[in-house]
């Protein structure tokens, strides 16, 4: 099952790492949105300027074309008039010997009218090729709007396109992260319910064994002036009684392993020493009760729990076998005995590998 877990969670990382490049290329589609919607917004402002032109250039067009028709109204009314009236020209008056003064007026008249003509006909040309020019440039205008909106319609498509295959390519790896997570979770939830199986079978286990130990051994004073390191294999427990708690096994209340053994036995028995020492604490702890520890050179010490009296003070000196507490309950335990435990340096180990039971 851990196994499980561990291939799972290497598959997730590698997802993850996935999702993680997706989402850097789905930042970059998005900074390509952004560039893209600066552009179309540039392209809109320049459709809006090209639009503007063109419909000036509509206008100018429209008033070029209203020349026209009025200077082409006011030449043919010329026309007309010279044809209708037969004006004479400029030759006939000559050759007529008529009066050289209404000759010189009619002259002058003439001149007049030729100018106006000329000038008519000028401005006609003139309103034509700018009427040309307009509607060339016209034309240019709307090519060039036609491939502006083009350009625009690309630049949506390609948008609508980055969006969805970004998008696409983020929920996918994102349900395949979420599916591993929830296996995950359950194949954990499976381990904790195997742990908390086995770790009830190892306190029933635990229990029995202790019920099955009893000591019934208890120390003298025949290993004084030994140094403690030497005395492996050949200590005693401090009380007679059932070991209910071993060193390593968990604890009945759900808490930590033991760390050294709790002995059942009657309430006020005598506690002694396991070796010659002196006292270096003797006061009340919590979870410990009344609690007392010896100190016996080399780095070791032992201790001694949940005591309904402490008979030494520290700095007492201590011989092997010598009672220095009666057995209680005291720390919260409900069950009377003594909570033991045999450290060096500061570090907990199993006493019972220090002591005989036969």
């Amino acid at each position: 099952m851990r196994g499980r877990i561990e291939a799972l969670q290497k598959r997730l990382s590698a997802a993850e790492g996935l999702r993680s490049e997706a989402t850097d290329a789905l930042r970059d589609s998005e900074h390509a949105i952004s560039e893209s919607n600066r552009s179309l917004r540039e392209l809109t402002g320049k459709q809006r300027e090209i639009q503007g032109r063109l419909t000036d250039l509509q206008q100018q067009g429209r008033r070029a074309g209203n020349d026209i028709q009025s200077q082409q109204r006011m030449l043919a009314r010329q026309l007309y008039q010279q044809y209708v009236g037969n004006q004479p020209d400029a030759v006939k008056l000559l050759l007529n010997r008529e009066d050289p003064n209404q000759i010189a007026r009619d002259l002058h008249y003439l001149t007049y009218l030729s100018r106006l003509r000329a000038d008519l006909i000028r401005g006609l040309r003139s309103n034509i090729k700018q009427l040309d020019s307009l509607a060339q440039q016209t034309r240019q205008q709307s090519d060039e709007l036609a491939a502006v909106q083009n350009e625009q319609q690309a630049q949506r498509e390609k948008l609508e396109r980055d969006k969805r295959a970004r998008h696409d390519v983020l929920q996918k790896v994102s349900r395949q992260i979420d599916s591993q997570r929830r296996e995950i979770s359950t194949l954990q939830r499976d381990e904790q319910r195997l742990a908390r199986l086995v770790e009830q079978i190892g306190q029933v286990i635990a229990r029995s064994r202790a019920d099955t130990l009893r000591n019934e051994r208890v120390p003298d004073a025949s290993t004084d002036g030994s140094a403690f390191a030497d005395l492996r294999g050949k200590l005693s427990l401090p009380v007679r009684g059932e070991l209910k708690g071993r060193f390593g096994s968990p604890r009945a209340d759900g808490g930590l392993s033991w760390k050294g053994v709790f002995i059942v036995t009657q309430p006020r028995q005598e506690v002694r020493a396991v070796a010659a020492g002196r006292v270096v604490f003797a006061d009340w702890l919590r979870g410990f009760g009344n609690l007392l520890i010896i100190d016996h050179g080399g780095g070791y010490m032992s201790l001694y729990g949940n005591n309904e009296s402490l008979f030494k003070q520290v700095g007492q000196p201590t011989r092997g076998g010598e009672t220095v507490a009666a057995v209680g309950n005291s720390g919260g335990n409900t069950d009377y005995g003594l909570y033991f435990e045999i450290r060096h340096q500061g570090k907990a180990f199993d006493p019972l590998s220090w002591v005989n039971l036969k």
